[in-house]
């Protein structure tokens, strides 16, 4: 046990001294493993970002909810049969929740952007959405003060609404919005609520910059006819969702007429559509990504492989020596293993240490992060690009004769 770490701290010994006899000759062949290594973690960092990101944007969808739309998620190549779909229309939310048996709560949503006003405060574009009073319950989120308006305001069309983190912010900095009156799209509609900061949905529309007011005052002031509209079904658990689909499928088509031979004249979307379709564009990303950073690491090991050719050539007479006074092939092999090791490995720290400013530098466009574990990997690659690449000039020197090598010039 003594003898094989003496012979490792030999060889890290004479691969320290032989890096800095050749300080130029090793910056330049690290350098091809500095760029595979910043790649690596690059891509790394960027995949792991993009995946946190989007898991906390798909949360705001919800894994137990069904979408029950005119439109299917991801829209597909039948564009014209989807338009030609008939809308899905309050009755039909109504006859649902009074006969879906497995679902906790069911909710219809439609949106529009309108212009919301205070004084001299307006915001433009912000999403108006009609919802039942049970909205929070099925989106899972929460009101950061005030209430949500109730079931008696939600029927009757009170002119009530809650507002989002983002609209209340900017429309009362400093004072308390509750009791306040806005103006949606010109009508006033009285404050009840603000809703707790909710981020953005895929990064692409803000939950934040919304306003809340009931379904049925929507359609009196925003809508001309009543449809148009999604229905939001929540099941009892996400074990139980697939069971909640299969009945909501049935009422749905019940409800539309539909014969036992025709298709579904509706779409159920879910999260996990958004999660498959997110995971095979990644999957397709990471995998150009990867096949690119391989390249440039197949690009450095081939450069360390060469030099470690040369390091063999031009020490043969001192391999010679050290095998004709009992040196075993094992301690040469190990001898270029490790040169080859540690200058892929200092290649693999400085790419690191030049690729986390750069991950902080492209989080200000796209969502980056850099675990340990994108670390270790990186450093576990430049160790075995390092033992790859120095394996066959490390076998060809332990495998020199030793009569041969001393009388190599």
């Amino acid at each position: 046990m003594n003898y094989a770490f003496d012979e490792f701290k030999e060889g890290m010994l004479i691969a320290f001294q032989a890096i800095r006899a050749n300080k130029m000759r090793s910056v330049l062949t690290t350098l091809g493993i500095v760029i595979g290594i910043v790649s690596v973690t690059l891509m790394g960092t960027a995949i792991e970002g993009l995946n946190r990101a989007f898991n906390k944007s798909i949360a705001a969808i919800g894994a137990d909810v069904l979408y029950i739309q005119k439109w299917p998620w991801g829209g597909g190549d039948d564009w014209w049969k989807f338009r030609n779909r008939r809308d899905i229309r309050m009755q039909q939310e109504k006859t649902l929740e009074r006969l879906a048996e497995t679902a906790s709560a069911v909710s219809p949503t439609i949106g529009a952007s309108r212009t919301v006003k205070y004084g001299q405060k307006y915001i433009e574009g912000v999403t108006v959405v009609g919802t039942g009073y049970n909205f929070l319950e099925i989106s899972g989120a929460n009101i950061s003060f005030g209430r949500f308006f109730t079931r008696t305001e939600g029927d009757g069309g009170r002119p009530v609404c809650a507002l989002g983190s983002e609209v209340a912010a900017n429309l009362f900095p400093n004072e308390n919005p509750i009791g306040k009156t806005v103006k949606v799209g010109g009508y006033a509609y009285d404050v009840v609520g603000v809703v707790e900061k909710q981020g953005s949905l895929l990064g692409l529309e803000s939950l934040d910059n919304r306003v809340y007011l009931p379904i049925t005052r929507f359609f009196q002031e925003f809508s001309s006819r009543w449809g148009g509209i999604s229905i939001n079904v929540k099941a009892r658990s996400v074990d139980q969702l697939e069971d909640t689909k299969e009945e909501v499928r049935g009422i749905m088509r019940k409800i539309r007429g539909l014969s036992p031979r025709q298709e579904d004249d509706f779409a159920i979307n879910q999260q996990e559509m958004l999660v498959q379709t997110f995971n095979q564009i990644g999957g397709v990303i990471a995998a150009v990504g990867l096949f690119i950073t391989g390249l440039s690491l197949f690009v450095g090991g081939i450069g360390i492989m060469n030099i470690m050719f040369v390091s063999v050539t031009e020490r043969t007479k001192e391999i010679g020596i050290r095998k004709a006074i009992g040196a075993p092939r094992r301690t040469i092999l190990m001898q270029f293993l490790l040169e080859a090791s540690v200058l892929c490995l200092l290649g693999g720290i400085i790419g690191i240490l030049i690729a986390f400013p750069l991950s902080l530098i492209i989080d200000q466009v796209l969502p980056t992060a850099m675990p340990v574990s994108t670390v270790l990997i990186a450093i576990v690659i430049s160790l075995l690009v390092g033992l790859v690449s120095g394996f066959l000039p490390a076998y060809r020197a332990s495998r020199l004769d030793p009569v041969d090598a001393l009388r190599y010039e």
